[in-house]
């Protein structure tokens, strides 16, 4: 049986990845990503979600299925500095569905070193076992979630998240960064 996931991982977009944004965040261009996709399975289909509101920002969702395997993924509307975007136009929702769509393609496996938090393939890998630290987009993703909670359940949720994915990845930085921005939120949200 063909392992699609290990395929489509395999696969080094290293040259179409681009830094975007004040936080040189690594960014896979949506075209690149539906290109491969097809190549590999000209089945796949995808279906964005409609957006969930939280407070006066929003979450979009998409789902990608490929090679019969449905995944989904959600993404707050941001900015181009990752923060949430408080009642959203019409673009910048847009713009946010398709980096979701990415990230969904990635759940199949491609490009799915960007978000993990890894280098991207170098010669060298394999040879040295790394310590596992969560991407710049993963940290400024969850930040941004719980950031944009407009109440203390939500926010509570959402800092739960995060820090089981920052201590399975035994970064400290992610896990300071989160509990930063939980007590900052719950002193906004006058929590006690």
């Amino acid at each position: 049986m063909t392992n699609h996931y290990k395929e489509l991982a395999a696969i080094d977009v290293s040259k179409w990845v681009e830094k975007k944004g004040p936080h040189k965040l690594d960014y896979l261009s949506w075209p690149i990503a539906v290109d491969f996709l097809m190549q590999a399975d000209p089945t796949a289909t995808w279906e964005f979600h409609a957006p969930v509101a939280f407070a006066e920002t929003l979450m979009v969702s998409c789902t990608v299925t490929a090679f019969g395997k449905p995944m989904t993924m959600h993404l707050p509307v941001m900015d181009h500095t990752n923060k949430a975007v408080k009642n959203p136009d019409a673009f910048i929702v847009n713009k946010n569905m398709m980096r979701c769509l990415v990230k969904a393609i990635a759940c199949h496996g491609l490009g799915i070193k960007v978000f993990a938090g890894e280098d991207l393939p170098s010669e060298s890998d394999g040879q040295h076992e790394q310590k596992p630290v969560m991407s710049k987009q993963g940290v400024a993703d969850n930040l941004a979630a719980i950031d944009s909670a407009a109440d203390m359940e939500s926010a509570k949720k959402a800092f739960a998240a995060a820090y089981r994915l920052a201590q399975a990845a035994g970064d400290q930085d992610a896990m300071e960064a989160f509990k930063t921005i939980y007590e900052n939120k719950k002193q906004e949200l006058g929590a006690a």
